[in-house]
């Protein structure tokens, strides 16, 4: 007969235990919540890359066909139009912004914005989110209420380039103009910003993550991983091109002459303001088109700053990128000396004097503040997953009526601005919520 028999597990045993089972818990909750992220991010990836529609009709309907039966159709009048308009300088209405990212491109978009309503203009643009469903290459079809041949006159939210089928939705004599950064500062800001909706950066140890893979990127990156692109030559893979190329390859500086031939102004985001004054020229617009108060800035604070040794190794890793920025820089520079360099020293002058005349008498404080400092949900920025690091501005209490739109739109960040215009932004809105309530890391 067997008698029952009391086992006494040691104070010191049952702690350990209980700490192991803590820590598991914990590991358990963190890899549920990964699991939950990640397939919030899949699903959202599939309901905002939809099968491309399909439109009946011949490859004739474009817009650039549509011009040229009209003016057949009004061969004369149309050529004294023409003769009239060479006479004197007319503000461009036609545009084509290619929009980069990190590269200051918000602010020109407000700008455009601006321009737009104030000349009633056409837009193309998205519909449901604030971009055309990037990163998948541009199609037509992705633009609101678009029917085949339709002309408009701004094409300026994010896009994955595509010369052939963006210049369907516009007329021949459109401008394209994008602009460029320095690709250390870009890639440091975008991986700062877009990290934590990049898996393959979700295993990077230590605190600066950032110099963690740039010291063995390989052992991080992946080229079809879900938003890898986020990580290497962000501007080629904008432009529609191989973001994977190694910078010696031949093909990288074919893209580039190729990608000269299809922009007639490449703006430098380091140098900001001669950059808008080579877009008034371009444009032929005023002073008063380009004033503008700087958007979707980080808090400095917020912004780590690279050792010598990492942005070599940057450098390296966006060579593409580098090539790509140093063509368009040289042709940036020349731009300025035809202009004339005391010339555009004297109208950069005009122009900061003039922001500085708007920021007084439209801004509290006279400066951007952080998110959390701002009073208005309406001039309240859109911020990254898991942090409030981009500013935003507050208005005066007392601005003169007169003045009080022109300010208001000023300080509107673009998802806002979107909506006033009248722009569908049902799943930019509901990411947003997801980021805001659900995965606050």
């Amino acid at each position: 007969m067997i008698s029952d028999v009391t086992f006494q597990v040691p104070p010191g045993v049952l702690m350990m235990s209980g700490m192991k089972g803590l820590k598991c818990t914990l590991v358990t909750q963190g890899l549920v919540l990964w699991c939950v992220f990640t397939n919030i991010l899949l699903a959202l990836y599939c309901l905002t890359h939809p099968t491309p529609r399909t439109f009946s009709g011949s490859q004739e309907d474009t817009c650039p066909l549509n011009v040229m039966k009209q003016l057949k159709t009004n061969g004369t009048a149309a050529a004294q139009q023409t003769k009239a308009q060479n006479k004197e300088c007319s503000p461009i209405v036609n545009i084509m912004f290619m929009k980069t990212h990190k590269t200051a491109s918000s602010t020109i978009l407000n700008i455009l914005f601006r321009f737009g309503e104030k000349h009633k203009l056409k837009f193309a643009f998205p519909d449901g989110r604030n971009d055309f469903y990037y990163p998948s290459p541009f199609l037509c079809s992705q633009v609101k209420d678009y029917r085949p041949g339709d002309c408009f006159n701004i094409i300026c939210n994010h896009l994955r380039f595509d010369r052939q089928e963006v210049a369907k939705l516009l007329p021949p004599d459109t401008v394209y103009v994008t602009i460029l950064r320095d690709p250390v500062d870009l890639f440091e800001s975008s991986f700062h910003y877009y990290r934590r909706v990049i898996p393959l950066t979700w295993r990077i140890t230590g605190e600066n993550k950032l110099a963690e893979f740039l010291n063995s990127p390989l052992a991080f990156y992946k080229p079809d991983a879900f938003n890898a692109f986020y990580l290497r030559n962000l501007l080629f893979f904008d432009f529609g091109l191989d973001n994977n190329q190694e910078s010696d390859d031949p093909g990288v500086m074919n893209d580039i002459k190729n990608l000269s031939t299809h922009f007639d102004l490449v703006l430098i985001a380091e140098y900001f303001e001669e950059s808008l004054i080579l877009l008034k020229e371009t444009l032929c617009w005023t002073m008063e088109d380009i004033l503008h108060f700087k958007l979707n800035a980080r808090k400095t604070s917020s912004v780590p700053r690279l050792t010598p040794e990492m942005r070599v190794k940057a450098l390296q890793w966006n060579g593409a990128d580098w090539k790509l920025y140093q063509h368009f820089n040289t042709t940036f520079w020349a731009r300025v000396e035809a202009f004339g360099r005391e010339r555009m020293n004297q109208e950069v002058k005009d122009l900061r004097r003039r922001n500085a005349e708007m920021m007084a008498m439209c801004l509290q404080g006279g400066e951007a503040v952080e998110a959390r400092k701002i009073q208005d949900s309406r001039f309240l920025p859109w911020q990254p997953v898991g942090e409030s690091s981009i500013l935003g501005y507050n208005m005066k209490k007392s601005i003169d009526p007169k003045f009080r739109t022109i300010c208001e739109k000023m300080v509107t960040p673009e998802i806002q601005y979107l909506s006033e215009l009248g722009v569908s932004l049902w799943l930019t809105r509901l990411w947003g919520w997801l980021k805001d309530t659900l995965l606050v890391v």
